[in-house]
């Protein structure tokens, strides 16, 4: 399978090529604004060539499958274009950074029928399916909480995610992983949210707690931010058990998950992290393309609900800096 990369951005360095090789696919090339640029890049990286301008990767016939790396604020102008060209696509997430824009990009993929998936590749990956069967198996009995958690340092004050203006902030970039994985384990309807967050960078949330009510009595309580180090966790709570994981999002060799059963001992399982996180997704994708599989995970499934809730945080986090915050949480509009 031959991918095309648009931008040149850190993370296809780091996660995407690796699984791409793990895979069994290959980039072909990659396209930039700046050709030297582009061409540096593909060199360090082992990518087939360079091509100028985003619009000319997207139209190479030599490119079967794009990825999107770019800042939030460009997701939407580049995933249309790639899916009115029959290009299927795995965009980074979010998605979109607003509610709107997702609406239109997910409308496009509905009428061109041309497959996208958002880059949350958790659901793909062994783990969760261990996890899943564990909770269809009634372990903890029904799920009524998650907790969790995404952090990491961000000092770069020139990081496109310090930029309100580039659709930038600590929910956008990683609080969105906690709401997608309520949006893959919960059943019930969003119906509440409360948010506060600490401003920086130019007028982004660096810090967000929040939580999100959901009908069936279910609620995800999510921290996320720019300024403690590494934590990537999260706590499923039901009603006869818990389960705790030390990294639902990327687990690597050294993660696991353990299950607290109500009059049990505790069980440990590891993860299954041996490959690169993206390489169970690349590998699916891959394999939709060529008519082996049908497809899972699609955005036209899963990303509507998840930017509603990321929107509705966004709402009650701003709510909360005009001093109108309600602990009890809003209706989301």
């Amino acid at each position: 399978m031959r991918w095309g990369i648009i931008g040149t951005a850190r993370i296809a360095r780091s996660a995407f090529l690796p699984a791409v090789a793990a895979a069994g696919g290959v980039v072909s090339a990659v396209g930039g604004r700046e050709l030297a640029r582009a061409s540096q890049y593909a060199a360090e990286n082992g990518i087939g060539r360079a091509v100028q301008g985003y619009l000319a990767l997207i139209d190479d016939p030599d490119v079967e499958a794009v990825y999107i790396p770019l800042p939030n604020a460009l997701h939407a102008e580049w995933t249309i274009e790639a899916l009115r060209a029959g290009k299927p696509v795995l965009c980074e997430k979010p998605l979109c950074g607003t509610l709107a824009e997702t609406g239109e990009v997910l409308a496009v993929a509905r009428e061109t029928g041309t497959p996208l998936w958002e880059a949350f590749v958790f659901p793909f990956h062994e783990q969760m399916t261990k996890i899943r069967g564990l909770l269809a198996d009634g372990a903890i009995g029904d799920l009524r909480e998650i907790q969790s958690s995404f952090h990491f340092v961000l000092d770069h004050p020139g990081d496109f995610r310090m930029h309100r203006g580039m659709d930038g902030g600590a929910l956008n970039d990683v609080g969105c992983y906690p709401v997608r994985l309520a949006v893959e384990l919960f059943t019930g309807e969003l119906e509440s949210a409360w948010a506060t967050a600490i401003l920086g960078g130019d007028g982004v949330d660096v810090d967000l707690q929040g939580s999100l009510g959901y009908s069936g009595h279910q609620r995800l309580m999510v921290s996320c931010g720019f300024q403690r180090s590494d934590d990537r966790f999260a706590r499923l709570l039901g009603t006869a058990g818990q389960i705790h994981i030390t990294d639902p999002f990327h687990p690597g060799p050294d993660d696991s998950f353990t299950l607290f059963e109500a009059g049990k001992e505790a069980r440990s399982y590891t993860a299954g992290g041996e490959a690169p996180s993206f390489t169970a997704a690349i590998r699916h994708i891959q394999r939709v393309i060529r008519g082996e599989e049908e497809p899972r995970h699609l955005a036209v499934d899963n990303s509507l609900p998840a930017a509603r809730a990321l929107d509705a945080l966004r709402e009650a986090a701003a709510r909360d800096q005009l001093g109108g915050g309600d602990p009890d949480g809003e209706q989301p509009g």
